[in-house]
């Protein structure tokens, strides 16, 4: 039985993107931009999303070498996972992990707004798929449990076909 290999493909890249440190939040306003010191970004660099099954990953790296600096695997859309902040459209609070199941939320922004909407839009263009692909799925499932219907001819069983030709081609018979 040969499983079924999952790929990665690349949903959205963005060039430039600056990650800010954020502080624990006091209360439960949400996250604003206006709190982080926006002229003062601990690092800058490429930003990927990229999806592997239904699990998408946001992906930090270096311009240049494309080393990893941090990545973020995203479940579900809207979620803690990923969270706008309340006074902009072009900063997000993500949550980051590594491979030992440590996080920490960090807050990224581009002072492009378009780049800020193509991140977002990347992201629910994938879990709608998701959504999509599991309704699919669930349908499936349920056709396949549904009682099959036989509508083959039983044993001994026949039918009688009376075939009529137009006027027309009545003539060209043999």
């Amino acid at each position: 039985m040969v499983a079924e290999l999952e790929y990665e493909s690349v949903l959205c890249v963005k060039p430039d993107v600056s990650v800010y440190p954020i502080l624990p939040r006091a209360s439960n306003r949400g996250y604003r931009a206006s709190d982080w010191k926006l002229d003062q970004s601990d690092w800058t660099g490429r930003l990927r999303i990229t999806s592997n099954g239904k699990i998408a990953y946001i992906k930090f790296e270096d311009k240049v070498s494309g080393e990893l600096f941090a990545q973020a695997p995203i479940e579900q859309y809207p979620g803690i996972a990923v969270e706008t902040v309340t006074d902009s459209s072009c900063y997000f609070v993500i949550r980051i992990q590594d491979g030992t199941g440590h996080s920490a939320f960090i807050g990224i922004g581009s002072s492009d707004r378009d780049d800020a909407f193509d991140f977002n839009v990347s992201l629910q263009d994938h879990f709608k798929w998701v959504k999509q692909e599991s309704e699919i799925s669930k349908e499936s499932q349920e056709m396949d449990n549904r009682p099959k219907l036989d509508l083959g001819f039983k044993e001994g069983q026949t039918i009688k076909l009376r075939v009529l030709l137009s006027p027309r081609l009545q003539g060209l018979g043999a």
